[in-house]
């Protein structure tokens, strides 16, 4: 079941639309989104670079810069570590595009997903010191692998950490938590506790970027050349689905500012292959459609196959490899849908036992698309979700949850049945023995406080609004809260009781619902539901008035405008 509230959220919207020339729907709708006050809206609005934070305030940058600085002028070998996902390996881009390009000795290795699992380990330790590396430096990973950077450290390696994820905590008798940091010679990361950086909810691309603007600052270079990376980041940014808020907002906005733009050849060939170049990119296009195919080659191949095409300078090798990624991907959905049919299977019967947290076993799912097939899970059923799958030594998967669920906080409760965990508060990865499964399902469960009204998916309305009031201008208005994501959602609206005078149905899967409506007003508008025909007509019945959520578009058909909205939730009522 849904359950439906309304934003109240009170200001003089008149006053704030008036200062700021917008509408007062637009000035209602930065309110919910808990921008206040002029500082706040004027940046929400038209914040630029020059609103991002002095890098030099984040905990760590200073010696960082200062180790990175005396490495690169004495010709020291550079290794970046990164993740393998999109933060990853971005990550891993803007760090090394910004110190190659200083005349730093650098390469990376990106660990396997397969055989390496997440982050930095003693064989990455051991292959970088049979190389002869000086210097590991880290991104989006680190933060948690304190036996790993010691085992750096006594083999005699300079290492540097930067992370973004939540730091590891201990937990004494009085219920005191203290923070395990890893015995780095730095580390870097805004969610330590004695860190004063005004913004903690940067990706990891976002903490790789800041650390190289200290760089560039200290090497007295103009850091405007970094300006070239922000496209990168902001997919990064978009794709580790943090906060779109304040800097993160910022960085997303000029970089799809300059996307087009962009100088990189691996870049280009990806936008391209995908026919984006003649098309308005928002930040759809980059969670939804570029995104995944970076990610794919961590998740079926290796992610240094993504890295290297963003590396990449020869204009036919760089579409072939494009190409490939896109290929990938398509792979990979397959596999998706299949694990999601299998796992909906378990999860429904979890759920009738009682589990509020669902641990689902697939031992023959890709362990790359598990976290896919939880998140897919947990919007499908409102619960948390684990999916593990049967891994080199043991069981492995990823978690995703809901709104007041901390996953990262309670498997901290039960992390004696892990050997190896981290993440944040809505996403996790885990491994543990195969042996601990029921233990590890008991005891999460156990441990779970969640109680059934938790699970009602919660659909947020900014405004009750008639669709009468929907207007082109209005429509061209909403740009100005883009980019849209993580606590910035696209706005929702709702209409009570529109007449449906037509019902047509298109796409080769007949899940395209066109719905003729009209208000009490006699305003006529084209509404679209993307759902199964016989899932839409059963709900349906002989009705003819539906109440719905929605959001208003402009179609463009054969070069003829007019307004429609996009239905998100509805149902039906009676006359």
């Amino acid at each position: 079941m849904e359950q439906w509230y309304l934003y109240k959220k009170k200001a003089d919207f008149n006053q704030i639309g008036e200062k700021f020339n917008i509408d007062p729907v637009i000035a209602r709708l930065i309110r919910n989104r808990d921008v206040v006050g002029d500082e706040q809206i004027q940046q929400y609005l038209y914040g630029e670079l020059s609103d991002i934070s002095d890098p030099f305030l984040m905990k760590g940058v200073k010696e960082g810069v200062e180790i990175l600085k005396q490495k690169v002028q004495e010709g020291k070998t550079i290794r970046i570590i990164s993740d393998y996902d999109v933060d990853g390996v971005v990550s891993n881009y803007i760090l090394w595009k910004a110190i190659h390009d200083l005349g730093g000795k650098i390469d990376f290795q990106i660990p396997d997903r397969m055989k390496d699992g997440y982050g930095i380990n003693e064989n990455i330790i051991e292959k970088a010191v049979e190389d002869q590396i000086d210097t590991i430096l880290t991104c989006d990973n680190g933060i948690a692998a304190a036996d790993a950077v010691a085992y750096g450290k006594e083999h005699g390696l300079t290492m540097i950490i930067t992370d973004h994820h939540d730091v590891p905590f201990d937990t004494d008798e009085a219920g005191v938590r203290k923070e395990v940091l890893p015995p780095a010679d730095v580390v870097i990361n805004p969610k330590q506790e004695a860190c004063n950086y005004p913004y903690p909810l940067l990706c990891g691309a976002g903490v790789a970027f800041q650390f190289m603007r200290a760089f560039y600052q200290a090497m007295e270079e103009d850091e405007s050349q970094l300006e070239e990376l922000l496209s990168m980041l902001a997919i990064a940014t978009v794709c580790d689905v943090v906060d779109l808020t304040g800097e993160n907002r910022i960085f997303v906005k000029e970089g799809l500012r300059r996307i087009k733009d962009t100088q990189n050849i691996g870049l280009k060939a990806l936008l391209n292959v995908h026919d984006l170049m003649d098309k308005q990119i928002q930040s759809y296009a980059l969670g939804f459609i570029v995104g995944p195919c970076i990610n794919a080659s961590g998740r079926l191949e290796s992610a240094e196959k993504a890295l290297n095409l963003f590396l990449e300078e020869d204009e036919e090798k760089a579409k072939q490899t494009a190409e490939e990624l896109k290929e990938l991907n398509d792979l990979r959905k397959t596999m998706t849908e299949n694990g999601v049919k299998e796992a909906l299977g378990q999860a429904f019967e979890y759920e009738a036992k009682g589990d509020k947290v669902l641990v689902l076993y697939l031992p023959e799912c890709h362990e790359s698309i598990a976290g896919i097939i939880a998140g897919r899970i947990k919007d499908r059923l409102n619960h948390p979700a684990f999916v593990l799958t049967d891994a080199k030594e043991g069981i492995k998967g990823s978690g995703r949850s809901i709104e007041g669920y901390s996953m990262f906080e309670e498997m901290m409760k039960v992390k004696e049945v892990f050997t190896k965990f981290g993440g944040h508060p809505m996403a996790a990865g885990c491994s543990l023995e195969k042996e601990k499964l029921q233990e590890f399902r008991k005891k999460i469960n156990e441990n779970c406080t969640l109680e059934k009204k938790d699970f009602a998916k919660k659909v947020q309305i900014d405004i009750d609004m008639p669709v009468d009031y929907i207007t082109m201008d209005l429509i061209h208005q909403l740009s100005v809260l883009e980019p849209f994501g993580k606590e910035n959602k696209k706005p929702l609206f709702a209409h009570r009781k529109l007449k449906v005078e037509r019902v047509n149905v298109f796409g080769k899967n007949k899940n395209v619902i066109k719905l003729a409506l009209k208000s009490s007003q006699g305003t006529r508008i084209d509404g679209m539901i993307f759902e199964d025909e016989d899932e839409f007509r059963e709900k349906m019945g002989t009705a003819k008035y539906i109440t719905c959520t929605y959001y208003p578009v402009i179609n463009e058909y054969q070069g003829y405008k007019s307004l429609q909205i996009n239905i998100q939730n509805y149902f039906f009522v009676e006359e």
